[in-house]
């Protein structure tokens, strides 16, 4: 959530109790390698899945918390299934009429949380990286838009493109 560009994903993912990976856990404690086999095989044997996301305008309108659950409930609003109950990663449920427990670092102590914590890192990774070709020159394969001294100097240079969210007081945009 605290990149300085480009939409914020959120990921669901029904597992299948029967067929669940080994070494699902927080995607931020994985290498980018381990994340995106663990995400080829975590879709292969999931019961379901489903990516949602909100926009670079949603963030600014909304905030990166609001928009961030937005982003969830719309990857479990595109699920094929209903779930009976989620599991949400943070402090609090999302605006959805299902049974639901939020749970604090959930990403690094459920591997439900876990598995969707891979799939959506790995789309918004995958979608940097075609960012960088749309937008030359700010680096977006190399940092995924965090606020790294790379990307802090690109912005620097060049000012914001249209992906850098305006809202984040504390950056250079």
């Amino acid at each position: 959530m605290g990149c300085l560009a480009g939409p914020v994903i959120a990921a669901a993912v029904i597992l299948n109790p029967q067929n669940i990976p080994a070494g699902i856990t927080d995607s931020k404690l994985l290498s980018p390698k381990k994340r995106e086999n663990l995400k080829i095989l975590i879709e292969q044997s999931a019961i379901d899945f489903a990516v949602g996301q909100a926009s670079v305008e949603e963030i600014d309108t909304l905030n990166i918390y609001h928009a961030a659950r937005l982003a969830m409930k719309r990857a479990v609003e595109k699920l094929s299934l209903r779930p009976d109950f989620l599991l949400v990663d943070g402090r609090a449920k999302i605006d959805l009429d299902i049974s639901q427990q939020a749970i604090v670092q959930g990403d690094k102590h459920c591997v439900s949380i876990g598995a969707a914590s891979i799939v959506a890192k790995v789309f918004r990774d995958k979608m940097m990286t075609e960012f960088d070709l749309q937008y030359p020159g700010y680096a977006f394969a190399k940092h995924k838009g965090y606020g790294s001294v790379v990307h802090r100097t690109c912005l620097q240079e060049k000012g914001p493109c249209p992906i850098h969210r305006k809202s984040f007081s504390w950056t250079p945009v």
